[in-house]
């Protein structure tokens, strides 16, 4: 289960000129502050950016929809701002080649948002997008790497060993809730020592090192995975 922003990718600046030209022009409020985007999910984010302009009368679902149509206008500068995080894409590709492994998005970013930015580096055939969980199904991150399990199982009729890898704390106590194998990456804002006290069963500063990653993200995550709790 795969975060996006800064665990696969950084896409530059877009998403958040997105998200400010979509609110100003659907509510027709000026934007006055930013939120932290790191770790969370759309649904959450919404939530705080309408508290903070004083917005009542707008819902999540108009706000996304507006926000997605300014996401494929400005979708090109995903790659043209942004880069691929050291090692993703060889680590994709190995992971890809085991039959035993599903890889799937776990992302704050809602459905249409994620696959725009995977889609921007030629990674959608890395991932099962219809298995994944989405800044769309809740506002606390967890409930997202819950989703996404359930659904695989539905989709593959059997029991998987969920690993999650994240640049955050909200990644690692996401998979912590679920009883997943926590793999953190410090390619993020988040210093490997704060993923490591957050819990994290294994932290990498970034995958850089495909033989090591592709263990841990395998045989590690396997020997090591937990029911939940």
């Amino acid at each position: 289960m795969w975060d996006i922003d800064y665990t696969l990718l950084r896409a530059g600046g877009a998403a958040t000129v997105a998200w400010r030209a979509a609110f100003a022009e659907l509510t027709g409020v000026p934007w006055r502050a930013t939120p932290n985007f790191g770790g969370r999910t759309d649904m959450d984010i919404c939530a705080e950016v309408f508290a903070t302009h004083g917005i009542t009368d707008c819902t999540p679902e108009r706000f996304f929809l507006r926000y997605v149509a300014e996401v494929e206008r400005v979708k090109h500068l995903f790659a043209e701002e942004g880069a691929l995080m050291p090692g993703v894409r060889e680590v994709l590709a190995r992971l890809g080649d085991d039959p035993q492994v599903v890889q799937t998005l776990v992302t704050g970013n809602v459905p249409e948002v994620a696959a725009a930015k995977v889609a921007a580096f030629g990674l959608s055939d890395a991932f099962d997008a219809g298995v994944g969980g989405y800044g769309t199904d809740d506002s606390v991150r967890a409930t997202l790497v819950r989703r996404s399990l359930e659904r695989a199982e539905a989709k593959y009729g059997e029991r998987f060993d969920p690993v999650v890898i994240g640049d955050t704390e909200h990644d690692v106590t996401a998979a912590l809730a679920n009883g997943a194998f926590a793999v953190a990456v410090a390619t993020g804002r988040t210093k490997m020592a704060d993923l490591v006290l957050a819990g994290a069963h294994a932290v990498l500063p970034d995958l850089s090192d495909v033989d090591a990653a592709v263990r841990i993200l395998t045989t590690d995550g396997l020997t090591a995975s937990t029911p939940p709790a």
